[in-house]
């Protein structure tokens, strides 16, 4: 077994951007080790709990909807709480919400905290802050924002499920309507389009390097204020998003 400050001291040099290899030649720790504590927490696991997965396709639509609509913050005893906001019109997303929580947090308490217009989805572990080390002081659009190497590999297994996410989050599908006169009538034309509207500009461009990942045409506009839009309007592309992603319900 491994102290606390040798598990950090390893995870540092990891999150510094050295190869597994290079930090198991360094220390002597086993390389399954280094990537256990990278995937699932450096805090040793105490009996009966389990750790945080990030393996399946689970991690990739929390981690959308953490980027979007999450918060993680912390108490005196090294306890973490992750919260996602959920609008109440979407009793599905909040259910999809939940079932992704406990794959990653196998074993542990989720719980739904109402507030005006929305619910707090929650769980705590000592380990959140590790699985979304995207975690930090201020709002996100604020700080930089990048995924970890690890992260990358996650995103790239899965991209429909990180995509589908952050739409649940940040994100919606609209239909759009036009009217053109056609042999003297007019006629009303509808199209369906998805916007994924967000303050950070990295967590757009993380949007927007899924969207490329999956062969999803986008383009991008300002709002009112600092938000920019990304809006995928093609009917090929929109036809790939209904598939993946669908509207929020």
């Amino acid at each position: 077994m491994y102290d606390s400050a040798t598990r950090r001291h390893a995870l540092a040099h990891l999150a510094a951007g050295r190869s597994l290899n290079s930090v198991s030649r360094a220390t002597g720790i086993s390389r399954a080790a280094l990537r256990s504590w990278r995937d699932h927490g450096i805090e040793p696991v105490s009996r009966g709990a389990s750790p945080l997965r990030t393996d399946g396709a689970a991690y990739p639509y929390l981690l959308g909807l953490y980027l979007g609509d999450g918060h993680i913050s912390g108490n005196a005893r090294g306890v973490y709480a992750l919260r996602i906001a959920c609008g109440t019109a979407w009793p599905g997303l909040i259910d999809a919400c939940e079932t992704a929580i406990r794959a990653v947090r196998p074993g542990g308490a989720v719980f739904r905290v109402p507030q005006q217009g929305c619910v707090q989805v929650t769980s705590t572990s000592k380990q959140w802050p590790v699985v979304f080390p995207q975690h930090g002081p201020g709002r996100k659009h604020e700080r930089a924002i990048a995924l970890e190497e690890w992260q990358q590999e996650a995103v790239a297994a899965h991209p429909w499920d990180f995509v589908r996410g952050l739409v649940h989050s940040d994100g919606c599908r609209v239909t759009n309507w036009t009217e053109r006169t056609v042999s003297g009538f007019r006629k009303r034309y509808e199209y369906p389009r998805y916007f994924f509207t967000n303050t950070s500009a990295d967590i757009r461009r993380l949007f927007t390097d899924a969207l490329d990942l999956v062969g999803v045409s986008w383009t991008e506009s300002r709002r009112r204020g600092p938000a920019r839009n990304v809006s995928v309007a093609r009917r090929e592309a929109v036809a790939l998003m209904d598939l993946h992603v669908g509207p929020k319900y």
